[in-house]
């Protein structure tokens, strides 16, 4: 039946129906195949239940606050206080990617969103100060990658909903693996700099700086206010969403004024069609979950892998250059829902600490949105700016490298992803 599941999966695919049609098509194959063993009443339960949980309500209040930020003024506000800051520095735009996705990351969770929003005024800025168009879409790109990392995490919010585990605690696990992969991309910066000799900008003066930090505080406050009050205990995280939402709402139409009242409406409509295709896909993988549990093939690949070692270390490079595989051809969302249902287990039964797993699971497959041939963020920043995809592959292998060492340091370090977590009682 497994075999059955994943032929018919891959076919469905290949045609050209969607992941989530292609799931459910699978698991209704499999049902038959199964005949009175099972009740085809489980089709329906499963993928309601799928999405039957209040953690799921972050989802759409995060997108939503991530598009008023976008759309109200806020990323430009950002831009020019991410410039006051680090324009005197070679490569200088270079950098102020990277710090604005940075900021942006603690308030959209969305990699997409935050490519789109800065590559539009950044790439073209890049290309007219003659940088290379693959390196300028690459380091938008690397800087988008920090979205579904550092918290709020719609991908973090996704594990907690497939694993049961708690989401204050996944989100805070991102908090230093996203510090790090920041310094490792604005390091990669200055030596691509140097070496192609990129410009640097005047330098500004401390008033010039306190003035740009007034103009860009409010959207600065934004994030303090999601991650500080999540951590102290102040909102929870699903109330941590829809204070974002207000907040953003109400600097951008009434403070910052980059949303008429008009326009709501169809921010509305394309956040709730957002969340539409990522809840779709958590019903979808419903069904088709429970099958492959009921195949009892989680047991078969714990004593696979047990065959080839019990060190928790190793069978976590074991999963991540499978993931990282995996990243290359899906994309990360479908890529979670299809495959943690068997690899939860896995790392349950080998003692892996769950939160640590969660923060290495879903970097790994971030990293997929990055990593040529097929990474969605390659596209995007292509799209976007008007260039060639050619260079931006060239030009983000640099940045891949460093995260892959990321990567790497959180699965042999535990504390990197379990620290912080573990101050929330």
């Amino acid at each position: 039946m497994l075999l059955l599941l994943f032929i018919a999966f891959m076919l469905a695919l290949i045609v050209g129906f969607d992941v989530g049609f292609s799931m459910i098509l699978a698991a209704l194959l499999g049902v038959l195949y199964r005949g009175d063993a099972v009740d085809p009443a489980m089709m329906p339960l499963s993928m309601i239940a799928g999405v039957d949980t209040y953690a799921l309500v972050q989802v759409p209040l995060f997108i939503l606050a991530g598009e008023l930020m976008n759309r109200g003024g806020l990323t430009m506000r950002l831009i020019d206080w991410a410039q006051a800051m680090v324009g005197r520095v070679k490569g200088s735009l270079g950098h102020v990617s990277i710090l604005t996705n940075l900021v942006m990351a603690g308030v959209s969770g969305s990699a997409v969103a935050d490519a789109v929003a800065t590559g539009k005024p950044l790439i073209p800025a890049m290309q007219r100060e003659k940088y290379g168009e693959g390196f300028a879409g690459a380091v938008i790109a690397a800087g988008a990658l920090l979205g579904p990392i550092i918290p709020p995490s719609i991908p973090m919010v996704v594990y907690a909903q497939l694993s049961s585990q708690s989401v204050v605690k996944l989100f805070m696990a991102g908090i230093i693996p996203g510090l790090l992969l920041a310094a490792g991309f604005m390091g990669v910066c200055s030596i691509v700099a140097r070496i192609r000799d990129y410009p640097s900008r005047q330098p500004v003066s401390w008033r010039g700086k306190v003035t740009a930090t007034g103009r860009a505080g409010w959207a600065l406050l934004m994030p303090v206010i999601i991650i500080g009050g999540i951590r102290f205990g102040l909102v929870t995280d699903t109330e941590a969403a829809a204070v974002a939402v207000i907040y953003s709402l109400i600097v951008s139409v009434f403070i910052y004024r980059g949303i008429g009242l008009g326009e709501l409406r169809r921010l509305l409509f394309e956040s709730g069609r957002s969340t539409a295709v990522i809840l779709f896909l958590l019903a979808a993988a419903g069904p088709f979950s429970w099958l492959v549990a009921e195949s009892q093939v989680s047991q078969t690949v714990v004593d696979t892998i047990h065959g080839w070692s019990t060190n928790p270390n190793i069978v976590l490079l074991i999963i991540n250059a499978f993931l990282l595989l995996i990243g290359c051809i899906i994309e990360p969302l479908p890529a979670m829902i299809i495959f943690l249902p068997v690899l939860i287990p896995l790392g349950a039964q080998l003692g892996i600490d769950p939160i640590q797993f969660g923060a290495v699971v879903v970097l790994n497959l971030m990293i997929g949105l990055m990593h040529p041939p097929i990474g969605l963020l390659l596209f995007v920043v292509s799209s976007v700016g008007k260039i060639r995809i050619g260079p931006v592959m060239w030009d983000i292998l640099p940045f891949l490298a460093w995260a892959v060492v990321v990567l790497i340091l959180t699965i042999v370090y535990p504390p990197l992803t379990i620290w912080l977590p573990a101050q929330i009682k």
